[in-house]
């Protein structure tokens, strides 16, 4: 299945307007691929990061599949004027993606987290799909010096797809520098998707997540990050201001 790539520019960012299932066929189209194709997937509040830091909002743009994941991405879209036809998380896009059919294992690289959190998040995905291989791990503490071994180590993997949970913005800013030097055949950043998968985190009920409330169980569970939430009202703000023609996209 074809799926001719439609975006919407939501405060300078061009996300995907795309439901899951086809998010879905394009991850697998992009496992027959001949060169890296990079997945990005922002919620409120990296886009309101991207905002402020073109840097950030340049690489996002380069991105070969951009998802809105979370409600606070569709319902600016809904302001602009632009529908998403829905969420497509980061999360459940990987947990889905594990069970596509190709004939073959998909093989994985986990790359991110706390020493041992790549090592647990292996035992679960390969418990419960038998569709995929582990093909490599390594944890996320590292200097530039050790950049080439981790690259070679990536390489010599060959692995399929590459997920890197280094948090946002590094996350992304590590794949759009090391895009070139590695031979897999899809990067996305990932960000907690494997403390959740190791057991280590937890997701938002499921009420919660369909109603669009995941940043008031993240509040309720991590207080600390109540400096950071505040760019969730600055956020729609910018999306309102936007709508008016008081700023440009």
């Amino acid at each position: 299945m074809i799926i001719l790539r439609k975006t919407v520019d939501i405060t300078g960012v061009k996300v995907d307007s795309i439901t899951m299932d086809e998010a879905l066929e394009i991850f697998k189209d992009f496992l027959s691929s001949e060169c890296v194709k990079t997945i990005f997937t922002p919620n409120a509040e990296i886009m309101m990061q991207a905002y402020r830091d073109k840097e950030l909002r340049d690489i996002l743009n380069t991105a070969d599949m951009l998802v809105a994941d979370g409600a606070g991405v569709v319902l600016a879209s809904k302001i602009l004027g632009s529908p998403v036809p829905e969420k497509v998380s980061g999360f459940d896009l990987v947990k889905n993606s594990f069970s596509l059919d190709i004939n073959r294992k998909i093989r994985y690289f986990l790359f991110g987290g706390k020493p041992g959190i790549a090592e647990e998040a292996r035992k679960t995905i390969l418990s419960q799909y038998i569709n995929v291989d582990v093909a490599g791990l390594r944890h996320g503490y590292f200097s530039p010096e050790d950049e080439p071994e981790i690259i070679e180590q990536i390489n010599s993997s060959n692995a399929d797809v590459l997920l890197v949970a280094l948090g946002a913005p590094k996350q992304e800013k590590w794949i759009y520098a090391n895009k070139s030097k590695l031979n897999v055949k899809i990067c996305i950043g990932v960000g907690g998707t494997l403390d959740v998968l190791a057991g280590k985190a937890c997701l938002a009920p499921e009420f919660m997540r369909r109603n669009g409330l995941e940043w008031l169980y993240r509040l309720l569970k991590e207080p600390w990050r109540y400096k950071r939430m505040l760019d969730l009202p600055k956020y729609m703000s910018l999306v309102i201001l936007t709508r008016l023609g008081l700023l440009k996209q």
